[in-house]
């Protein structure tokens, strides 16, 4: 692989209850040894089909409004088509399409460059699935 790019996988233990998990810290580490100061992207991605990457502000209310909008959006109940897991679990394969599972940020002089209080964040509503993985990509 060039210098150009490297990327790592990150795995992660979200628990048995819905999440929003802040990545922000590993993904500011992973530029630290990587990026060398460099311009760029960092691409992080989720490769779940339950699960996506937000940009939000945490640990001020803001992850747990996101949760109650989505129990808003996509209810946990029996009307799902996608019935398998738990009750309700067909929702959980619905969130990606509110949810992406990837973001695409900026890397200035190798630090990410987000707002004041924005962090990079997995949501995983999906309970029934508590091992996750992140891929995280630089491309200098």
């Amino acid at each position: 692989m060039s210098e150009a790019f490297t990327t790592r996988i990150l795995h992660l233990t979200t628990g048995n209850a819905e999440t929003v998990t802040d990545l922000t810290h590993a993904c500011e580490q992973f530029l630290a040894e990587t990026a060398s100061g460099r311009d760029g992207l960092l691409h992080v991605f989720v490769p779940h089909a339950t699960a996506g990457i937000a940009v939000i502000e945490t640990g001020a209310g803001s992850d747990s409004d996101l949760l109650s909008a989505l129990h808003t959006l996509l209810p946990a109940d029996d009307r799902w088509q996608h019935r398998h897991g738990s009750a309700g679990h067909g929702r959980d394969h619905v969130l990606p399409a509110f949810v992406p599972p990837h973001a695409t940020l900026p890397v200035l002089g190798g630090r990410l460059e987000l707002g004041t209080w924005q962090s990079v964040c997995l949501v995983d509503t999906n309970k029934d699935n508590p091992d996750r993985q992140v891929r995280l990509s630089f491309l200098g």
